[in-house]
């Protein structure tokens, strides 16, 4: 029973971490695509287009670094045995993939859900941002491709 208490409160710790990582990583890609568009005064569709490059090479770097932070979880906790299998279970289970040829030990399988919770969230979450910022820096035009 404690076993589930530590899981679930060291994954609420974890949790945090990953929706603060993707706040600032968030203001950080908006303040690089205002900063594009007002640099060079992208209003035509090729340069808003290299905005939404952008944009979309940001949400991987963010979506990566909150990957690698369960993943030196892993590590640390001993559920994986070396970083390069920590790294692909918590790929896999970040973006609820889930193949199954690596899983956690059995204490630690509350855990390793509480991040596939949070991926499928957070994957959410950069899907709303994208139709956003490519409709406000993208090519797109309210409504135009929906």
């Amino acid at each position: 029973m404690s076993e589930t208490f530590s899981n679930l409160a060291l994954g609420t710790i974890i949790i945090c971490t990953t929706v603060l990582i993707h706040i600032l990583g968030l203001m950080s890609i908006t303040s690089l695509a205002g900063g594009l568009n007002a640099r060079f005064k992208l209003h035509g569709r090729p340069h808003r287009v290299a905005v939404m490059m952008a944009i979309v090479l940001g949400l991987f770097a963010v979506v990566s670094v909150e990957i690698w932070l369960w993943a030196i979880c892993y590590v640390l906790l001993g559920v994986a045995p070396e970083f390069g299998a920590a790294l692909y279970l918590s790929t896999i289970t970040y973006s609820t993939v889930g193949y199954g040829d690596v899983v956690p030990a059995w204490e630690w399988r509350q855990f390793a859900a509480l991040e596939g919770i949070t991926g499928f969230l957070m994957i959410g979450w950069s899907t709303a941002y994208l139709v956003t910022a490519g409709v406000k820096f993208g090519p797109f035009r309210s409504g135009e491709h929906f």
